[in-house]
């Protein structure tokens, strides 16, 4: 009699944990397709972001050269936006920009590419660990702080060896830019480096060919699509970089070539014109847009050259 009152009981029992087997599994599975979709919202904020901006910039560019004709704006020499006969020529900037980018890169890419050479072909295990961690703090250092190194050590430094350098001038921000970037090179290179394989290394040793010759023959053509992505991504870096050169190289819109002189480039020119002088629909409004989407097509140019670039020269191993 008393299997006879148990049997029901369990039979109930293994129902109830089917039933509950049942519902868990309903439950993954609707939040197993629920992932994708969420997943996907999130990776679509970055894309609406990016969308947002562009739009923003294409209408409030269109505004401006429909006030300023567009061959006027990429063609003019001089910039005199508050003057009483405004003129909006974008060369003064492009040429402050470009000239403070070169400097930079001829300072950080001969120091960092030989900081990469070191770390990967050189430097032990326990170095490497020491120096890298060492050698990236540069580029935890906020932008600010090296504007004013620029503008309170290293022009007075240069000024003491070369007195014709102006009090703000172009070569200094270019010099601290370029100390800004090495991390950054020297990191990305080293990475490529070390990705080759060590094979490759010891067969150029087993041939007879030296450290030196193994590495600039062997391991560096090898590693040549990162090693070119990083100085490209440098030169992104340099050119949309702000503070710096706001602080170090001035507000003189001079188009010239000359290092020793006051220079403005199109992140300080953004910076000055958002400042509050400018009110919103007046003509330098605008021109902020169309300088800041001048900028941003050559930042996305610049950025489509390196993924054009590590896919061109990307070696497979």
């Amino acid at each position: 009699m008393a299997d006879n009152h148990t049997k029901p009981s369990n039979a109930v029992h293994v129902r109830e944990m089917i039933h509950q087997k049942k519902k868990v599994k309903n439950f993954s599975q609707v939040l197993e397709k629920s992932i994708p979709v969420f997943l996907f919202l999130f990776a679509l904020i970055s894309i609406l972001t990016t969308a947002g901006i562009i739009y923003t910039l294409f209408i409030e560019t269109i505004e401006f050269f429909k006030i300023v004709p567009i061959w006027e704006f990429f063609t003019g020499t001089v910039l005199k936006p508050m003057s009483q006969n405004p003129e909006f020529g974008v060369l003064p900037l492009l040429s402050g920009t470009i000239i403070s980018s070169v400097i930079a890169m001829l300072v950080a890419g001969p120091i960092g590419m030989m900081a990469a050479i070191y770390l990967s072909e050189y430097a032990s295990d326990n170095v490497r660990r020491t120096l890298k961690p060492l050698l990236e703090v540069l580029a935890g250092i906020p932008t600010i702080v090296y504007g004013f190194f620029a503008f309170t050590f290293v022009t007075p430094l240069i000024r003491s060896i070369w007195p014709e350098v102006e009090a703000t001038n172009i070569l200094s921000p270019g010099i601290v830019m370029g100390i800004m970037i090495i991390p950054m090179i020297a990191s990305l290179s080293e990475d490529a480096m070390t990705s080759v394989p060590n094979s490759m290394r010891e067969g150029a040793l087993a041939l007879g060919a030296t450290k030196l010759e193994s590495t600039f023959k062997v391991v560096i053509p090898a590693a040549l699509s990162g090693i070119i992505a990083s100085f490209v991504l440098g030169i992104s870096r340099a050119i949309g970089e702000t503070m710096i050169v706001t602080i170090a190289s001035g507000s003189s819109k001079n188009f010239t070539f000359d290092i020793t002189q006051s220079m403005q480039t199109m992140t300080a020119y953004i910076v000055e014109v958002s400042g509050g002088e400018a009110p919103a629909g007046s003509t330098i409004y605008y021109s902020l847009y169309a300088v800041a989407m001048t900028l941003f097509v050559f930042t996305l140019l610049m950025n489509l050259l390196a993924r054009y670039v590590s896919r061109k020269f990307r070696e497979e191993y």
